[in-house]
């Protein structure tokens, strides 16, 4: 994992709302995958097992700040099972949630939906 200081510098510009919502997710992927990778990216961050292989074979997420939203995105969310209709998306395979606030996040399905994609492997698909 980053440094807390190179995790909060990735938030800089984020409103705080924003960063408490990254952080929640941060602590959600610490607990789920605690031996996961965590790389900064162009709009956030990316968490993968790096035994397993890169961002997008061996991704768990990743945590985009937008301008509206933050945005919890899988590589492979086509493939997760999606109960509470959650994911958004019509990619390939790529999903999302935007989390419009940190009261309005729900929290426990987005925890089920980050379990389930880091139990996934995309070798399974044949």
């Amino acid at each position: 994992m980053l440094s807390n200081h190179e995790f909060e510098e990735c938030l800089q510009y984020a409103s705080q709302d924003y960063r408490d919502i990254a952080f929640e997710l941060r602590n959600l992927v610490a607990e789920i995958a605690p031996n996961a990778t965590e790389v900064r990216h162009s709009r956030g961050l990316t968490y993968f097992f790096a035994e397993r292989g890169g961002p997008v074979s061996a991704g768990i997420c990743q945590i985009g700040l937008y301008a509206d939203h933050v945005r919890l995105a899988f590589n492979h969310g086509a493939f997760l099972k999606d109960g509470h209709g959650l994911l958004e998306g019509s990619g390939l395979a790529k999903r999302y949630v935007r989390i419009l606030s940190y009261e309005s996040a729900r929290w426990d399905e987005l925890r089920e939906l980050m379990i389930e994609s880091a139990r996934f492997d995309p070798r399974s698909l044949g």
